[in-house]
């Protein structure tokens, strides 16, 4: 039998209001993914996990997720009993990872496709932050690992480096062959 899983992506302090990366409107997709857990056999969160010294601190962005710091925390509105498992990523000082499943170099693994692989996953439905990077990543990594990938694109908040870069994320994703719902469209199915 095979199950779905909702991976609810880096929906950390750091990406919301108060946080050194801001992502507009991460509150809403925090509220969201509270409502949308229970219609999931599964649920992952992930995290940005970075050393003090990461090299995206230096041009990149704004110092974020740091290990173990309030920022990196996962969001306190967050309910955070159902989840199953976290992943963390970013670990390597010297690499990136905007993917829940690889860095940005496809040298290390996080171990998430192999754990839900392990648990008869077939079918991941992602939400978070952000669309234009992090979400973008996991689509795309995910798509390639062979599972079906669902994007609940109101769930999902953009940095938004450059106008319409959110838009153009949501393109991509699809065009490679993710299905772009709403949270409202899980719901509505599952009543």
């Amino acid at each position: 039998m095979s199950k779905k899983a909702l991976i609810m992506i880096d929906l950390q302090n750091d990406f919301c209001s108060e946080g050194s990366l801001a992502v507009n409107g991460a509150e809403e997709a925090v509220l969201l993914a509270n409502q949308l857990q229970p219609f999931f056999d599964l649920i992952i969160a992930t995290q940005d996990w970075h050393p003090e010294e990461h090299h995206s601190f230096v041009d990149l962005w704004p110092v974020h997720c740091v290990q173990n710091t309030t920022g990196a925390a996962l969001h306190d509105h967050l309910n955070q009993v159902r989840i199953d498992k976290i992943f963390y990523k970013g670990m390597h000082e010297k690499v990136d990872s905007y993917s829940a499943f690889f860095d940005n170099e496809h040298l290390y693994a996080t171990g998430l496709g192999g754990y839900l692989q392990s648990k008869k996953v077939t079918e991941v439905y992602l939400l978070g932050l952000a669309t234009d990077y992090c979400v973008k990543y996991s689509c795309l990594d995910a798509l390639q690992l062979g599972f079906k990938v669902y994007v609940i694109a109101d769930a999902c908040r953009a940095v938004e480096l450059n106008v319409g870069d959110s838009e153009q994320a949501l393109r991509e994703m699809e065009a490679a062959g993710a299905i772009i719902i709403s949270s409202s469209q899980i719901m509505q199915a599952s009543s």
